[in-house]
């Protein structure tokens, strides 16, 4: 048996998700939770809901997120860490409320949160921290007792992130006719968000410009480029593109998009492309559409070879990654001294989310942060 790990005080965990649609009657009231507030007609989301329609109008992240439950229980058991897992969603079910509710009757009052997103931004962080707190408060005007709930520092630059990521370029690269391998170039790909979001993510006097969400892809991009090129002796060029904007046409957001860069390298003579993922930690719904749709019949149409990268998903390295995180972070509230692990130039991210960190549109509570009214 393994030597008992300890997770004190923590006396659970919550993996908190977005939630996707598990059937073409879910699709678009799944898109209506998704966009509430901003006044989108049905008809706009059932064109939208399309992405979802072509593929059964399911969403491949809820069984990703099943995976990688069975991961995270299979490798706590194997470790000897007694911590139970718990899931909900932000936009679908199990809702984020309903989990809470049944960790609080279960007796849970120490909770770690495990989100599905790696890096800073306000939909990356901030908008989980708002969720956290909404469904805090609805518990608490039902008379529940609150547990205390605390979130896991951002991973993107965790070895048991990027290490899986560096093997799928790798294979990708491995997969490219012969010819054209040597050559290939390397697009990094993550969310398009508003540059305005970009440039207020993270502590905003740390970051220059894009903020903490450009800088720490840009800083795994660089990490999964200089290890392809230790070990396959090739020093493949890439840059950092973006995919699955959503916003207003008047409005900035990060570029370039992904198709436009394919028809940029094509048009440089650039013989073939790997697109890696990198800002997604599993293949769910914009990486099946935007790239293995889109992005690729766009490639097809111009004559450029490429191929996709895998995402981390449920990486026997990534939950081992999110069992050191834990156990880290109940060290530190032990008061011991930590080490915490991390590869790149940037180092470990803050375990609690300072004031103004990543700001929202309009103000809003938001747990598991120095700003929370939950502490």
């Amino acid at each position: 048996m393994p030597d008992a790990l300890d997770a004190t005080p923590y006396d659970a965990l919550l993996l908190l998700s977005f939630g996707g649609p598990e059937g073409p009657d879910d699709v678009v009231p799944f898109l209506e939770n998704v966009t509430r507030g901003r006044g989108i007609p049905k008809e706009r989301l059932k064109e939208v809901g399309q992405h979802y329609f072509r593929f059964g109008g399911v969403s491949p992240i809820n069984d990703q997120n099943r995976a990688l439950l069975d991961a995270l229980r299979k490798d706590f058991a194997e470790h000897g860490l007694d911590l139970p897992v718990y899931w909900g969603n932000r936009n679908w079910v199990p809702y984020l409320t309903d989990t809470l509710r049944e960790m609080v009757a279960d007796g849970r009052r120490r909770i770690l949160v495990l989100a599905t997103s790696a890096y800073a931004s306000y939909s990356g962080c901030r908008q989980y921290r708002e969720n956290l707190a909404d469904a805090l408060a609805t518990l608490q005007a039902e008379g529940l007792e609150l547990p205390r709930i605390d979130k896991l520092r951002h991973y993107f630059n965790h070895p048991g992130f990027v290490e899986p990521m560096i093997d799928g370029v790798l294979r990708s690269l491995a997969d490219l006719p012969e010819d054209v391998r040597v050559g290939a170039h390397l697009a990094f790909t993550t969310h398009s968000i508003p540059t305005s979001a970009a440039d207020t993510s993270g502590p905003v006097e740390t970051h220059g410009e894009g903020g903490a969400y450009v800088e720490q892809h840009l800083d795994v991009a660089e990490l999964i480029a200089d290890a392809v090129r230790e070990r396959t002796g090739v020093d493949h060029p890439w840059r950092l593109v973006y995919q699955s904007r959503s916003g207003a046409p008047h409005i900035p957001w990060l570029e370039p998009d992904i198709c436009d860069h394919l028809q940029e390298q094509h048009a440089a003579g650039v013989p073939a492309v790997v697109m890696a993922p990198i800002g997604f930690v599993s293949d769910h719904m914009e990486v099946l559409y935007d790239l293995d749709t889109e992005a690729t019949a766009k490639a097809e149409e111009l004559g450029l070879p490429v191929r996709r990268s895998a995402t981390v998903g449920a990486d026997p390295r990534f939950a081992a990654a999110v069992r050191e995180l834990i156990t880290e972070r109940a060290a530190v509230e032990r008061g011991q001294e930590v080490t915490p692990c991390a590869l790149g130039a940037l180092g470990p991210s803050h375990d609690i989310c300072p004031v103004g960190c990543c700001p929202a549109r309009a103000p809003h509570p938001a747990a598991a942060g120095a700003d929370s009214p939950y502490a």
